[in-house]
């Protein structure tokens, strides 16, 4: 019996989370705060999740099918990026935009690049842009849970006074209007806690992200319960901006990851004309991962910088 040396490259650890592991825990996170959402507003946003979920899946298996490839929908990514996508929509709009925002996410955002794993930018996360700038009254068009009436979202009142924005009890437990997923700030800490117990992510993103939105929005005299919990914050930072391919690798770069998404989005909230901004900070983070990663990689012990040769004249 002869003996044969396995020569292969780095890395060589193994580890028992597979892709299908990680995203089925991302979906057990997502779940209680997407039901949340369906109750409060009914059957509308049941229809909006569902299509955005079954439009991603199709849209992967008919892709991998045209262009031959294996068909990857068991990995069960596309249904984490449909049903994200569906908590950032408001349960108002339109089923076949919910569907063609599905189809921006995984077939030009995802599959164009390469497949998971090679996406440039959240796809969700783009996928609502898309949608946001082709259809802003549809995607700005919220109602109260449990109504019918069109109302506008808390963030509407951040700059109001304590005295005559939403308590915050009804900010944290999610009993005001807004999209279908973000509302429940307690659903969706209980997700993150679950996904950090896990080791599905790490806190760091999370924290310095809500931190930065806090931090400045209490020191321009905002209110901060609204800022925090009013918004998309806990949904983008918890679940979005935290994604492995379009989040930095190190240490570092996740700090400054995270405050430049919560610097980005007060930015935009503050001063822009639309009232939310956490979706664009966290594109526009996506595109710098590249370069943070340069700028915080550390280098392997030993290493020397090679020296620049210099030309000799004649």
């Amino acid at each position: 019996m002869k003996n044969f040396l396995t020569v292969s490259s780095s890395p060589h650890i193994k580890h028992p989370d597979t892709t299908r592991g990680i995203m089925l825990d991302v979906i057990i996170a997502l779940l209680p705060a997407a039901v949340c959402g369906c109750v409060l507003f009914g059957l509308r946003a049941v229809g909006v999740l569902a299509v955005s979920v079954v439009a991603a899946v199709l849209s992967e298996f008919i892709w991998n099918k045209i262009m031959k490839k294996d068909v990857t929908i068991g990995d069960f990514s596309a249904i984490v990026t449909g049903l994200l996508l569906g908590m950032n929509l408001p349960s108002t709009i339109p089923l076949w935009m919910a569907a063609i925002g599905s189809v921006v996410a995984i077939i030009v955002v995802k599959q164009m690049f390469g497949g998971l794993g090679c996406n440039f930018a959240n796809p969700a996360i783009t996928a609502r842009i898309v949608l946001l700038v082709s259809f802003p009254a549809a995607m700005t068009n919220f109602v109260t849970p449990l109504d019918a009436v069109t109302t506008a979202t808390p963030l509407t009142y951040i700059a109001s006074d304590i005295a005559t924005a939403p308590s915050l009890k009804t900010l944290f437990f999610g009993m005001h209007s807004g999209c279908i997923g973000e509302t429940s700030s307690f659903l969706l800490l209980c997700g993150g806690l679950y996904l950090i117990l896990r080791k599905v992510i790490s806190p760091v993103i999370p924290v310095c992200f809500i931190g930065t939105v806090a931090l400045l929005s209490f020191a321009v005299g905002e209110n901060v319960s609204i800022a925090v919990l009013g918004g998309g914050l806990m949904l983008g930072a918890i679940f979005m901006a935290t994604d492995y391919t379009t989040s930095p690798t190190t240490a570092l770069g996740k700090v400054i990851f995270g405050i430049g998404c919560g610097l980005i989005a007060f930015v935009i909230r503050k001063f822009a004309a639309v009232p939310e901004g956490v979706s664009y900070a966290i594109l526009i983070m996506n595109i710098l991962v590249p370069y943070i990663n340069k700028f915080t990689l550390r280098h392997p012990f030993g290493y020397i910088k090679p020296q620049k040769e210099v030309k000799q004249n004649g």
